[in-house]
């Protein structure tokens, strides 16, 4: 067997492998589906009393008929598709017309069939299998998620472009790993990838990216737009298609929401044409109603939780159970953040012996073991429960529930003037940054993603935060879970250490 033939067995291999491994996960997603879409008629027949008036054989044939339906509506809306699942926004828009498409294919069903399910049980049985849905994608997202932070899961990039765009493409698919793209190398000028810092990942030039794909068992190749003139870059494209490869274009542009982004083909020439940003009162009108409704809601519901917490913080050590430290806000004012106190009560006179074991770059600081968080502290921040004492904040005006979290006086003062944009909006008890790079240590994604934040904030925008919230607290949970105990965590704002109350 040639060189070149036992490549060709090898790619085969390693494709069928990967190929393999997203048909499972695509099985999985779509079994979650149809257990959503069974969850929410059952309900919808158990609340309309349909089982007892038309029997059982009708009722599994109405629930059939919707799983059925479900699914055929969700593939017709490209559900099943990693890259309309993989964007939150664009999946629950999706699968709201979905959920729509249902609702009017069982009236139909039932009205071709006669089996007499009223309209306002179907489009009940719709609007249930849509929370579902929501449920069920968020915990498979956070499954996912945790695989693919253990390197599971991935998908094997090609990187073409040794610019500083590739650089920057590459530090993305580095902080969010959950976008599972794994980048085998890069191709490219040599010079310009030495020059980057990336000789090591260098390949080859770009005349031989088709080659280097199938020697290094690639299935995507993510193209920076300067690599590559137009007459090789249209080529390049449609060999790797030809080849079943999936392509990536980076456009260049950061910091502006992808929904900004319009197709706009001039002459059959496919042009982007960018929307400006905009803000409007009845927004802001909006978000703040959220913010008090949602605030008093929570404060009601956790008020054992809060008397629990107080009294294991006090039983803990004796100290003070809250504690108040200032914070910048909006327009740089500064305010009082209150907390559940997770540290020793002298953590700020420690504070100077561990800056020499700070793991974050920039301004902030982190330390994944701090010795000052109590028992109860670690236990407090993995579940973000410290955190709620921050609704009082929110109440009073001086936080919104999702925004820039706020910064200590000493951060902003190391702060460039193109991040104290940040305070132009009210800081949040979670955010962007903590949803998507929380446990980063580089200081450039916190200053990217709040700076994309304050430009391209929207209620959906937010609702999306809140969702990914909690898609991060059960990952978190899974793996305070699957680990052994250990003396200390970081601090779950990742800035520096409260001091005592």
């Amino acid at each position: 067997m040639s060189a070149v033939e036992r490549h060709d067995s090898k790619q085969s291999v390693g494709e069928h492998g990967e190929h393999a491994v997203v048909n499972r996960l695509k099985l999985v997603l779509i079994l979650g589906d149809a257990f959503a879409l069974f969850g929410g008629f059952s309900v919808a027949l158990v609340w309309s009393g349909y089982p007892t008036h038309h029997g059982l054989v009708r009722s599994a044939v109405l629930l059939a008929a919707a799983i059925g339906i479900g699914l055929f509506a969700m593939r017709s809306q490209g559900l099943f598709l990693a890259r309309v699942s993989a964007v939150r926004i664009v999946e629950l828009t999706r699968s709201t017309r979905a959920m729509a498409l249902l609702a009017m294919g069982m009236i139909v069903f039932d009205r071709v069939a006669r089996l007499g399910f009223r309209i306002r049980h179907i489009v009940l049985g719709a609007v249930v299998a849509w929370v579902l849905f929501v449920i069920g994608r968020s915990v498979f997202r956070a499954w996912v998620s945790v695989k693919r932070t253990k390197g599971h899961h991935q998908r094997r990039v090609l990187v073409v472009g040794t610019d500083a765009e590739a650089a920057r493409l590459i530090e993305l698919f580095a902080t969010h790993t959950d976008l599972g793209m794994a980048v085998v190398g890069i191709v490219g000028s040599r010079d310009a990838a030495i020059e980057h810092n990336m000789g090591a990942m260098w390949l080859g030039e770009s005349n031989e990216t088709e080659d280097l794909v199938k020697l290094h068992e690639v299935s995507g190749v993510v193209v920076s737009p300067s690599a590559l003139d137009s007459s090789r870059l249209n080529h390049l494209i449609r060999n790797l298609q030809h080849a079943d490869v999936h392509v990536h274009l980076s456009t260049g542009v950061s910091g502006i929401d992808a929904r900004r982004l319009r197709s706009l083909p001039l002459s059959h020439e496919p042009l982007l044409y960018v929307e400006a940003p905009t803000l409007s009162r009845a927004q802001l009108l909006v978000k703040r109603l959220f913010d008090i409704a949602v605030s008093v809601a929570l404060l009601l519901v956790a008020a054992p939780v809060f008397l629990a917490i107080a009294i294991a913080v006090k039983l803990g050590d004796g100290g003070p159970v809250f504690f108040r430290q200032e914070r910048v806000g909006k327009g740089g004012h500064t305010f009082g953040v209150l907390k559940f106190r997770t540290m020793r009560v002298d953590a700020e006179a420690q504070l100077a012996k561990l800056r020499a074991a700070n793991e974050r770059s920039g301004p902030l600081f982190k330390m994944e073991r701090d010795p000052r968080v109590t028992r109860v502290g670690r236990l407090l921040r993995e579940t973000s429960l410290d955190e709620l004492p921050q609704l009082v904040n929110v109440l009073r005006g001086e936080m919104s529930l999702v925004g820039p979290r706020p910064a200590l006086p000493s951060e902003v003062a190391n702060f460039g003037p193109d991040l104290r944009q940040r305070e132009q909006v009210l800081p949040g008890i979670t955010g962007l940054w903590q949803v998507e790079a929380r446990d980063n240590p580089s200081f450039e994604a916190y200053r990217r993603l709040d700076l994309f934040y304050v430009e391209n904030w929207s209620i959906t925008l937010d609702l999306m935060i809140i969702l990914g919230t909690v898609e991060h607290l059960v990952v978190r949970l899974l793996s305070v879970f699957r680990r052994k105990p250990r003396p200390a965590v970081e601090p779950p704002d990742t800035t520096i250490a409260e001091s005592a109350a």
